[in-house]
């Protein structure tokens, strides 16, 4: 079923529509499946998007803000976030950091539509082991939030309803990851991970268990990885799922079921894998529009495999480095816009590459 985020801003009208919705889904959803699968063809490459730099030193993890139309980008190289306007595949500017930025993700502070930013904050986790709050307004640092380690503080996830950030610091020995208060911007405590023996990986917030879910590569138990589940305020490993593929990437998808960047398709309610679609990579980024799952970089990191989590299958890989100059011009980050299904992916030496596979979406300015 697609899903269109503007229409939140006219509360009447959404309620209506997601009566309607969740009667459709109760009995299966299969008009909006098709409505949804109408819309998708082969994916185009729409344009790639020139940044200052090029993205020649590298690049780190990638968020879309689909409400403000924005994609966010930790650029090592600039040593800055890039900020590209996803409704006209342009890039706008750079916000500098103090340090090189690793994770990203956007945090929103109340619900005026007429804040054409969106996100209030970035939190951004760095490479000296701080947390980096970044106003995208004033492109100014509001706060600098040290996690205590001696490397870089990396991907993190954000507990809307306790007002938590996750982030982990995985090249610390050993390994940790801290949970920070949003709104008093303090450190709320840590959790030791002694037993990981491939470092930490992409976490993801599930509202419905009010938890965490985790990717640990390996461990000392678990050497093909786990996925753990975080209670937030305890701060404790509340459940271990052992997997069977090394997970990097993690996104929560329809019907309650976790995806890893390796493939392991995961239902929460057993705690077993119902499925291996078979891909490989390191960012994963669930986009709700089109109800796919991106990985970024593949095994390759020249490709970017789309797993359709009506069938848990691998429905094809977008090829976006260049084989002739290989391993220079690679990818192992991604993000999506809802709103438009633009997919974006980052390319050393080349830019940010914006593909869709959405029929209604090839073309110009989506108003």
């Amino acid at each position: 079923m697609m899903k269109h985020k503007k229409l939140l801003a006219r509360p009447l009208a959404v309620l209506a529509l997601l009566v309607l919705a969740g009667t459709a889904l109760a009995y299966g959803g299969k008009d909006g499946d098709k409505d949804k699968d109408e819309k998708l063809g082969p994916y185009k490459l729409l344009t790639t998007i020139s940044i200052p730099g090029n993205l020649a030193v590298g690049f780190d993890i990638s968020w879309v803000d689909p409400e403000a139309g924005r994609y966010y980008l930790a650029d090592r190289g600039t040593v800055s976030i890039d900020v590209i306007d996803t409704r006209n595949n342009t890039f706008l500017y750079a916000i500098p950091l103090q340090a090189t930025g690793n994770g990203v993700v956007a945090i929103h502070r109340g619900n005026d539509e007429d804040d054409w930013e969106g996100a209030g904050e970035l939190w951004v986790g760095d490479s000296k082991s701080n947390v980096e709050v970044v106003d995208p307004k004033t492109k100014s640092i509001l706060a600098v939030i040290p996690t205590g380690g001696s490397n870089r503080a990396d991907e993190l996830a954000y507990d809307p309803l306790d007002h938590i950030v996750m982030i982990a610091n995985d090249r610390d020995t050993p390994p940790y990851v801290t949970f920070i208060s949003t709104k008093t911007r303090t450190v709320l405590g840590k959790l030791s991970y002694p037993q990981a023996t491939g470092g930490l990986e992409q976490s993801v917030w599930n509202q419905k268990t009010k938890s965490f879910f985790f990717a640990v590569p390996s461990t000392v138990s678990n050497p093909n990885g786990e996925i753990n589940e975080i209670d937030p305020n305890t701060r404790k490993v509340t459940r271990i799922i052992p997997t069977v593929c090394n997970p990097a990437g993690l996104v929560l998808v329809p019907g309650q079921r976790l995806v890893s960047s390796c493939g392991d398709v995961i239902s929460i309610k057993s705690g077993k894998i119902v499925h291996v679609a078979g891909v490989g990579g390191d960012e994963a980024w669930f986009n709700s529009g089109d109800e796919r799952v991106y990985v970024g970089g593949g095994t390759n990191r020249i490709g970017v495999p789309v797993v359709d989590t009506d069938t848990d299958t691998l429905v094809t890989t977008l090829t976006v480095g260049n084989l002739a100059v290989t391993p220079t011009h690679t990818t192992h980050s991604v993000a999506a816009d809802s709103e438009n299904n633009r997919i974006f992916v980052p390319v050393t030496h080349e830019g940010v590459k914006v593909f869709t596979g959405d029929t209604d979406s090839d073309h110009g300015h989506e108003e």
